[in-house]
C-alpha cells in the first residue's frame, strides 16, 4: 500500500468486497462516499437539533461578569459565587413559569413526571444512537480517505461541502 495520494481507478476500500477496478467502479464509488458524507453532515446537524430540543433552561454556567459595586469575581465573598438574579424580575418568572406550577404537590401529578423522566431517557437512548452512528460512519470516511486515492479524497470533500451546504439551513430552524 502506497503512503502517497495516487489518482488509479483501482482501490480497496473499507473492505474485501469493495474492491475497485476501473473507472466506472470509481465513479460509483466515490458517489457512494459522497452520500455517505452528506449524511454524516446531516447526522451531526440532526444530533445538535436533537440536543437543542432536550436542553432545559438553567442558571448560566460562569458568574456574572465583574462589577465594582459588589468586588472582585476573584474574592472569596459569597456575591460572586452565587447566581445574580433580579429579585422582582425573578420571582415574577419563577412565578409564571410551568414548573412552578408544576411543583405544587397539591396536583397530585405524579404522573407526568414519570412521563418526563421516560421521555428523557429515550431521547437520551437516540442521541446516543446518533452518535454511535456518527463516531462509525466518520471512522469509516477517515479510513476511506487513507486509501490515498485523490477521487475518493475529493469525494469526501464534496461531500462535506455538499453535506455542510444542506444541513446549516435545517441549523438555523434548529436555534
Amino acid at each position: 500500500m502506497s503512503m502517497h495520494f495516487e489518482a488509479s481507478s483501482s482501490v480497496t476500500l473499507l473492505f474485501d468486497f469493495w474492491d475497485v477496478h476501473g473507472p466506472a467502479g470509481m465513479v460509483l464509488s466515490v458517489f457512494v462516499v459522497l452520500l455517505l458524507t452528506v449524511f454524516y453532515e446531516l447526522l451531526k446537524v440532526w444530533k445538535v437539533g436533537l440536543s437543542q430540543r432536550c436542553e432545559t433552561p438553567g442558571p448560566p454556567p460562569f458568574p456574572a461578569p465583574y462589577s465594582p459595586t459588589e468586588g472582585s469575581c476573584f474574592s472569596p465573598q459569597p456575591a460572586c459565587l452565587s447566581p445574580r438574579l433580579e429579585s422582582h424580575e425573578s420571582s415574577a418568572a419563577l412565578a409564571s413559569s410551568p414548573s412552578e406550577s408544576s411543583l405544587n404537590p397539591a396536583d397530585g401529578a405524579n404522573a407526568p413526571a414519570a412521563s418526563s423522566s421516560l421521555n428523557s431517557w429515550l431521547q437520551h437512548g437516540l442521541q446516543t444512537l446518533l452518535h454511535i452512528m456518527q463516531v462509525t460512519l466518520g471512522y469509516m470516511l477517515m479510513l476511506c480517505v487513507m486509501s490515498y486515492n485523490v477521487w475518493i479524497f475529493l469525494g469526501v470533500i464534496v461531500g462535506s461541502v455538499l453535506g455542510y451546504f444542506l444541513a446549516f439551513p435545517l441549523l438555523i430552524k434548529v436555534e
